[in-house]
């Protein structure tokens, strides 16, 4: 795939010819520098190839729904400027050490970018060290010129890659009933519709139709979750566009949409947050109290809106030790037994 990086599984061996002719004997000096070349050349092939990442499409191509014409993948800086082949990167967790729970990460940028990398590889590596499986979404943006209903695109990606992963729960060895979704800021909204919607967008007419979409929790972090008085306005222009109506407001304003089926939610925000305000977590959380939705809201004083895994200011460096207690004490996750 144009722009992504390439499929790789495990560590590289080499080959017995070139470990022979590493470690053979009777080298000349000239023999003896041409090998250490060659050496350095493995290991150089080893890490590269066991830090790459497998990334696979969620459509079939040529399937892909909502679009009037296909287009080439643009990224830079780590970040998915345009997304023609929406799909997953797949961290999945060492094998004596998984517990079956999974989540799907739907990455920030305003819905004008996906920055994968900054606000999904880094996470998925510390939910691996839980025994956690990962799935990094990319997904369409709405401001792309390629798509029908700019609106629903980034929806109708997260339904189909959680039917994707479910369709796949053998391979990887998953619990159907533990898979949860996490979203980062704009993500986080994205997050909050897959939790929140009925409506299957993301039909079309093949095998995924009938699996479910809905995640059994949810991990929002700083999230963009209402597009009324509190809006970030960025996200809502590239959402919404120039329809900005009172029923399309409530209709993507997540904290309208709350049900007593809606998931079970973890919530984490900074007072300072300048980005998306704080008062997107506090509706969001209290339409989830007022549905009678198990939920856990977390506000610190410090972190603005680039909350992260490690180096956090003051108490916000208590959030992840807090989300793994929640993941246990909600019984998504179960300690890994000793051998």
């Amino acid at each position: 795939m144009a722009g992504k990086e390439i499929i790789q599984n495990g560590s590289v061996i080499p080959t017995e010819a070139k470990r022979n002719s590493v470690i053979s004997s009777g080298y000349k000096p000239i023999d003896l520098l041409r090998n250490i070349v060659i050496l350095l050349s493995l290991l150089l092939t080893v890490s590269a190839e066991v830090t790459a990442q497998e990334f696979l499409p969620i459509w079939e191509k040529g399937k892909i729904p909502n679009q009037k014409y296909a287009i080439p993948d643009s990224i830079a800086d780590e970040r998915a400027l345009k997304v023609g082949t929406p799909g997953i990167y797949v961290f999945p967790a060492n094998k004596a050490e998984n517990t079956g729970t999974s989540i799907l990460i739907c990455p920030g940028g305003g819905y004008q970018r996906a920055s994968y990398v900054y606000n999904g590889f880094n996470f998925a590596r510390w939910f691996n060290t839980l025994g956690i499986n990962v799935f990094v979404l990319v997904y369409r943006l709405p401001h792309q010129a390629n798509l029908k209903e700019p609106a629903i695109a980034p929806l109708q990606d997260a339904q189909r890659a959680m039917k994707y992963i479910r369709s796949n729960v053998s391979t990887w060895n998953l619990e159907t009933s533990k898979l949860g979704v996490m979203g980062i800021s704009a993500g986080g909204h994205l997050a909050a519709m897959l939790s929140t919607q009925i409506s299957d967008v993301s039909k079309i007419s093949d095998r995924y139709d009938t699996l479910n979409y809905r995640p059994d929790f949810s991990v929002l972090l700083s999230p963009v979750i209402t597009m009324g008085k509190w809006a970030h306005k960025g996200s809502r222009s590239n959402l919404l566009g120039s329809d900005t109506s009172a029923s399309r407001i409530e209709k993507y304003s997540m904290e309208k949409q709350v049900t007593a089926s809606t998931p079970p939610a973890f919530l984490v925000h900074a007072v300072n947050d300048k980005t998306v305000n704080l008062h997107n977590s506090l509706l969001y959380y209290n339409a989830l109290i007022d549905n009678s939705v198990n939920a856990s809201l977390h506000t610190f004083p410090q972190g603005g809106h680039g909350i992260r895994v490690t180096e956090n200011p003051g108490s916000t460096e208590l959030w992840l030790p807090l989300l793994q207690s929640w993941l246990k004490e909600m019984n998504f996750l179960k300690p890994i037994p000793f051998k």
